[in-house]
């Protein structure tokens, strides 16, 4: 497979969307707004008005930067304070991120997550598999915007044919789409059909690690 993998971190490497859905879910009560966590789940990282816009028009809101931000810095709090403590990375992730780099990938690290977020939720002794990491508070579009992608891309000078991306939900597989790359999607939050963009479906960690390694199944 490819020499350069760029991973999305919730949902991929960390066993968080629950509870970002459990902070969203309640963060929008306080607006009076009713989601369910598929809906959440269905506009993971696109965090910013022009995005995640969708998902309140389908609640008959029209929403202002003001509100959004409003609501936005709630559930920040809300999982900060109440279930930032839970979050663990997939039980596969510390060997699978060992194995790629026994076998001398160039790893990235590409979320839309704040650098202050990353701190509280990734164990420090992961931070070492990655050469790069891109949090959305280091760029000017978060995903669906490629310019994540483009940010790791450049700064490991890495060709774009080298490169595969390993995503969890549309917003992240738009992203790399439109920066061009491969991407693969992995089922943890969302059945195949919602990953419809990416150019391959894995089931699970193990599938994922067949693949990055030998190319297969």
């Amino acid at each position: 497979m490819k020499e350069f993998i760029f991973f999305d971190l919730d949902g991929v490497l960390l066993d968080s969307m629950p509870y970002h859905a459990k902070a969203w879910i309640l963060a929008f009560k306080e607006f009076g707004l009713d989601f369910t966590e598929e809906e959440i789940f269905l506009h993971e990282g696109a965090i910013e008005l022009d995005s995640a816009k969708s998902l309140f028009l389908n609640k008959g809101v029209n929403p202002t930067q003001e509100f959004f931000e409003k609501v936005f810095k709630l559930q920040k709090k809300i999982f900060k304070e109440k279930f930032s403590k839970e979050v663990k990375p997939y039980p596969e992730v510390p060997d699978l991120l060992f194995a790629l780099k026994k076998e001398k990938k160039k790893l990235a690290l590409v979320t839309s997550s704040s650098s202050e977020i990353l701190k509280e939720v990734f164990p420090e002794k992961l931070h070492s598999f990655f050469e790069v990491i891109i949090t959305g508070d280091q760029v000017e579009k978060r995903k669906p915007h490629p310019d994540p992608y483009l940010k790791a891309k450049e700064a490991l000078k890495a060709p774009k044919e080298e490169i595969t991306v390993v995503e969890n939900a549309p917003a992240g597989i738009l992203a790399a789409k439109r920066a061009e790359l491969f991407c693969i999607g992995i089922t943890t939050t969302l059945q195949p059909k919602h990953l419809s963009l990416a150019d391959l479906i894995v089931k699970n960690h193990q599938e994922l690690k067949n693949l990055l390694l030998n190319g297969k199944r």
